[in-house]
């Protein structure tokens, strides 16, 4: 498939290489440190953060590491990052992973500008965030469209609590088919059809009872 790119809002690069294009035309338009976010260490397994990370210096930039974000982001790993990016004075981040570690960073991106728990504004006080930190998202596993929206699911552990949260959406987005080669099948099954999925293969068990 040929690469191209899109606006919806989120400018997305899309198409083999599309990482290399995609900082270089964006990275002139930041601040010189970036926080390079991520999840385990299958980015550091596959190569991709080495390349990305070799992009990020060649461009100038000082890169400040925050990973280990989980499945299911919690609160607390926000607020961990959040608490990193204004203590480090962080002019980007670039998410790196599927929709969990995006979804982590874009409520990242919101607290960090904040003086107020962000949570409690959005659901106290019914306010929500209009500012951020700029960010980036490379995708290395497709399912939840995370890189072209602002919301977010987060798990907060401390309220017994799992929902949404409104943060800040990527500039811009890559989406280079080769960051998901190494992704298990049955994950990418997953990502693609989720919850009908499963009421699919329901549906057929319940099916071959009635068949002679």
């Amino acid at each position: 498939m040929n690469k191209f790119t899109f606006s919806y809002p989120t400018k997305v690069y899309f198409g083999e290489g599309a990482s290399s294009e995609a900082l270089k035309m964006e990275l002139p338009k930041v601040g010189k440190k970036v926080m390079l976010a991520y999840g385990g260490g299958s980015v550091k397994k596959s190569g991709i953060y080495d390349e990305l990370k070799g992009m990020l210096v060649a461009e100038g930039k000082e890169v400040l590491d925050f990973s280990g974000i989980m499945p299911n982001p919690t609160y607390a790993k926000v607020q961990e990052g959040a608490k990193l990016a204004k203590e480090e004075k962080v002019d980007f981040i670039l998410a790196v992973g599927g929709g969990s570690v995006i979804d982590c960073c874009k409520v990242i991106s919101a607290q960090a500008m904040l003086d107020e728990d962000i949570w409690s504004m959005e659901y106290e006080q019914g306010k929500f965030p209009s500012a951020g930190i700029p960010m980036g998202a490379v995708v290395t596993a497709s399912g939840t469209g995370a890189e072209m929206n602002s919301g977010a699911v987060i798990t907060y552990e401390d309220k017994l609590w799992k929902g949404a949260i409104l943060g800040t959406s990527a500039v811009f987005a890559v989406l280079d088919p080769t960051y998901t080669a190494t992704v298990p099948s049955m994950q990418v099954l997953s990502g693609a059809f989720g919850y009908r999925l499963s009421k699919w293969r329901r549906y057929v068990k319940r099916i071959s009872q009635y068949r002679t």
